[in-house]
């Protein structure tokens, strides 16, 4: 059990809260009963966040954001889908509006909300929302995901971040390469706003996937030369698309595991997209020790993924990164002061960390090596 020492004291104004007779006694006094019973509604929506959650994953996965782009669905005839009963389809659609996905009409039909838009407009949210499933069932007993008591789903699905990603089952790179595919694209454009790339003649990315953002950068920056690094089997299959892209004559492809292999020299800038979260600390160091050799004197390292609010803990980051990497069984969600401090290790300096305007999709931090 934690000590006295370990926790501060809680101050007197918020200890009376946590009494029983305090809180039977403010439910009979006006005004405080109204922040009674604020606070009893907010616990009681953290507690059904879960539920609320897989209302939004049912409805993704039966398709109907989608159905109702163009349409509005009718109660009365939703039990034709998917061999679903209609009294359980009126369910899903009540508990879609009354979570702000649909909007019922007093005729009884339901359409599409502009939050409930976004699921079909947003690149790669629905592929996220239908994978969440595997880390919902990792997070089913946090207690033994804290002590790391138990095998979990996502360490499966993400077998890259184990031993450099060595002997990985073709059908598992399929599988992640598919789903990162789809939610790279938004984390590029959010990164690419976030970057300055006007003075980069060559720009490798490390860890970069099927290539997702390089494709995104090669059409923000025509004459911009780029380099794609990683594993072997990963690299395979970026090809394709960067082929597909049109961009074969601007990329140029080297495969290897930059924990174990030196990374090719020619670029002047280095990015790393979604790549330090997903790693202990000792295997950050080296990723940035290897980039650091990698880049000229004055070259560039940005590093682009979703970061720690630290002293002002953040709703998103701290709470969905940070256990989605615990699940994971590798990495963590760090602050940019973490991370800077990590890289002023490997050697470099000169620290940017712009504001971002969606730090749940990613923030971005620059370095660059002296000289």
């Amino acid at each position: 059990m934690p000590t006295g020492q370990q926790f501060r004291r809680t101050g007197w104004f918020v200890r009376i809260f946590g009494h029983p007779d305090f809180q039977a006694r403010i439910r009979h006094i006006p005004i405080l009963s109204h922040v009674a019973a604020r606070n009893g509604q907010y616990l009681f929506e953290q507690v059904q966040g879960f539920v609320s959650a897989q209302v939004l994953f049912a409805l993704v996965a039966l398709d109907i954001p989608r159905r109702l782009l163009d349409d509005s669905l009718v109660e009365e005839g939703c039990g034709e889908l998917d061999d679903i009963p209609a009294e359980k389809m009126q369910l899903l659609l009540q508990a879609g509006a009354a979570i702000g996905i649909l909007k019922r009409h007093r005729d009884g039909r339901y359409s599409l909300t502009r939050q409930g838009a976004v699921t079909c407009g947003v690149p790669g949210l629905r592929e996220m929302i239908l994978h969440h499933q595997a880390f919902y069932r990792d997070m089913t007993d946090p207690l033994s995901l804290l002590r790391n008591a138990t095998a979990t789903e996502l360490s499966t699905i993400w077998p890259y971040v184990r031993d450099g990603g060595a002997g990985m089952d073709p059908a598992i790179v399929d599988s992640y390469s598919l789903l990162m595919a789809e939610s790279q694209k938004l984390v590029a454009q959010d990164s690419l706003r976030l970057m300055d790339l006007n003075r980069v003649r060559c720009l490798m990315d490390v860890g970069g996937g099927n290539g997702a953002f390089l494709i995104a950068a090669g059409g923000a920056q025509p004459e911009l030369d780029m380099m794609l690094f990683d594993l072997p089997e990963v690299t395979e299959r970026a090809r394709g698309r960067i082929e597909s892209a049109g961009l074969s004559h601007r990329v140029a492809i080297h495969s290897g595991s930059f924990l174990r292999d030196p990374l090719p020299i020619g670029a002047d800038a280095i990015s790393l997209i979604r790549v330090l979260y997903d790693h202990s600390d000792a295997h950050v160091a080296t990723i940035l020790k290897s980039c650091f050799a990698a880049l000229p004197p004055g070259g560039v390292l940005l590093v682009s993924e979703p970061m720690s609010g630290g002293t002002r803990p953040d709703s998103i980051t701290d709470v969905y990164f940070a256990f989605y990497t615990l699940a994971m069984r590798s990495g963590r969600t760090r602050t940019p002061q973490e991370i800077a401090s990590l890289a002023q290790a490997a050697g470099f300096r000169t620290i940017r960390t712009p504001a971002s305007p969606r730090p749940y999709v990613t923030s971005v931090l620059t370095v660059r090596r002296p000289g």
